[in-house]
């Protein structure tokens, strides 16, 4: 027998993952920022900080993002003057990436926001119990 909507794990995951994106999203506005542009830069800018230039593959992995996708979305972080791509003295065929000082103005400031729009939304929840559930269900395997 099929579960009620309000029964289905799966259907309320969904609803709680669109509500979650539209306060993201939200947070994020005033910043002219999107949420996958908001991932990326973030991404980019902590591993700058951990003294790491990755490369767009590198980058994708660490955002959990497709390789094309995150290619298109580097662009236009790029046009933005939020990360600049370098050519990598090891494989002058590859670019590594770079924040640029108005990005690396800008990661903190995103992060912030999308940190407030997280404790508010995770207000119901203890915040040891929503990171040991999201850290099962995004790791199964571990």
């Amino acid at each position: 027998m099929p579960l009620s909507p309000g029964d289905s794990p799966g259907f309320l995951l969904w609803h709680a993952t669109l509500r979650w994106q539209r306060d993201v999203a939200t947070a994020l506005a005033p910043l002219d920022l999107t949420h996958v542009q908001f991932v990326l830069l973030a991404c980019t800018w902590w591993l700058n900080t951990q003294g790491e230039h990755p490369n767009q593959l590198a980058l994708a992995r660490q955002a959990g993002t497709d390789v094309k996708m995150t290619s298109q979305v580097v662009r236009v972080l790029e046009r933005k003057g939020l990360i600049e791509r370098e050519v990598d003295p090891a494989d002058t065929r590859a670019k590594r990436l770079r924040v640029t000082d108005t990005g690396a103005d800008l990661a903190p400031r995103a992060i912030a926001a999308v940190e407030r729009a997280d404790a508010r939304f995770f207000q119901p929840v203890p915040l040891d119990d929503a990171v040991a559930l999201l850290g099962r269900l995004a790791h199964p395997e571990t």
